[in-house]
């Protein structure tokens, strides 16, 4: 299979085909990405394609130095931070996320305690967190991401996952005898592998 830098080089000589197997290959995750910050699935899919037409206005610019995955990441990080802030701008008139559009699928009970539990961590440490776990990047693309010391993505990684388990931690039930018996809970963190921490 040729590497997606070797497909950018070659939209960069002008094929077509390169950036349509680009575009296949990441079109569905980068959805992903803005899908579960913002929820609102045509904003998504708009800044899905905003994404890729800032790629093609930058191609020319594109050094093979850093990776194709890490580069488009970085393109969406700068779309989202503004459609944040223009959202910020216009926050009364707006409709908030949460009431904007219902998800496609019926979320589930766990579905719903984990995406409140994302909502209460800090946002540095959510983006890290959301960074490794759903987009499955490296430490080191984080950190080029986030212009941050991959040490400190570490750390905030850790941060946050230790503070999803706490808030994840199944709250006791009291059954009818009145005996406080633990809820069971929905969703197990996994810990931080050895792999992991070389990567």
């Amino acid at each position: 299979m040729t590497s997606d830098e070797a497909l950018m080089l070659e939209f960069q000589r002008g094929s077509r085909a390169a950036f349509e197997e680009l575009f296949a290959r990441y079109s569905g995750p980068l959805y992903g990405f803005f899908r579960r910050r913002l929820n609102r699935q045509e904003r998504a899919e708009d800044l899905v394609q905003e994404t890729f037409l800032a790629l093609i206005s930058a191609t020319s610019r594109y050094e093979p130095r850093s990776l194709v995955r890490t580069y488009l990441y970085g393109i969406a990080l700068n779309l989202l931070a503004a459609e944040r802030r223009k959202r910020a701008r216009y926050k009364d008139a707006a409709v908030p996320d949460s009431a904007a559009e219902p998800s496609a699928e019926d979320p589930s009970d766990a579905v719903l305690w984990v995406r409140q539990a994302l909502d209460r961590l800090e946002a540095g440490d959510r983006e890290v967190l959301m960074l490794r776990e759903y987009e499955q990047l490296s430490y080191a693309e984080i950190a080029q991401l986030l212009r941050l010391p991959v040490n400190t993505v570490r750390s905030r990684l850790f941060r946050a996952r230790m503070a999803l388990k706490e808030s994840l931690q199944p709250e006791p039930e009291m059954n009818p005898k009145g005996q406080v018996k633990a809820r069971s809970a929905a969703v197990a963190i996994r810990p931080q592998t050895a792999a992991e921490s070389e990567a």
